[in-house]
């Protein structure tokens, strides 16, 4: 298998369980290169908790979870260290440090992970800063931007060293139409422009459509339905029918 064959990445038979409670329950899932792929579900079905072993903050019970082909679960701190350089992480509120600049927010990465001096990273979440439509935003809090603005920040801070993988939790939660449109657009260009290989874990299903190559369907810890928005149109499930025809979140 070449590197281009390679899943971007790869769960296989993942089981996680907090207490009694099965979260994630032999999920496989595998995400080509280059690809968006949208996780869908009702509240608690685990979508978060997948992102979180993706990017190693969680370790499966039982089973194996595969970056660019290593497997996240095996590695040492300083292998994971090097691996979470290749993935940018949306949070859902952003979660923007509130103590320093929107720009020194976008440098952080910079700052840790580069050998990059001051002027080479002013200049980088400058130009990152300007992808999502806040130039001149380099000197404002956090605190003075508005919900969308936080969103398009923290987007440009997950891209600081380019990764390969963008996961995004809820990256439309709370924000209003036009706004959510807007998130919606940049990630689609992302993907399209860099290649960059997306997974969106969210309730909207109208950002889902336009997002995703493909969608995940997960219910109860496990993957029901997988496919393109019309396959799950068109699923003989039918609460994933029911989520599939709602125009907002679910």
């Amino acid at each position: 298998m070449t590197a281009a064959d390679t899943p971007a990445v790869e769960l296989r038979h993942v089981a996680k369980s907090f207490g009694t409670r099965r979260v994630l329950d032999d999920v496989c899932l595998v995400v080509p290169q280059g690809r968006a792929i949208c996780i869908l579900g009702r509240s608690g079905t685990g979508k978060s908790v997948m992102l979180k072993h993706i990017i190693g903050l969680m370790q499966p019970d039982s089973g194996n979870v595969f970056v660019q082909g290593r497997d996240v679960t095996l590695m040492d701190r300083r292998e994971l260290s090097r691996t979470r350089q290749q993935i940018g992480l949306l949070f859902q509120h952003a979660a923007l440090f509130d103590s320093i600049s929107v720009g020194e927010n976008v440098a952080f990465p910079l700052r840790r992970h580069s050998t990059m001096s001051n002027v080479e990273i002013r200049d980088r979440a400058e130009h990152l800063l300007a992808q999502v439509q806040l130039v001149g935003e380099y000197d404002k809090m956090p605190a003075d931007l508005s919900g969308g603005m936080r969103k398009r920040a923290g987007l440009a801070r997950a891209l600081a060293l380019e990764p390969a993988i963008v996961l995004a939790d809820e990256p439309s939660a709370g924000l209003d139409p036009v706004t959510a449109a807007e998130i919606d657009r940049l990630l689609v260009e992302l993907n399209d422009r860099a290649g960059t290989t997306l997974v969106v874990v969210t309730h909207n299903i109208p950002s889902a459509r336009v997002i995703g190559d493909e969608l995940v369907f997960l219910h109860e810890g496990r993957i029901i339905a997988q496919g393109t928005a019309e396959a799950l149109d068109g699923s003989d499930v039918p609460l994933v029918r029911q989520f599939m025809q709602s125009e907002g979140a679910g």
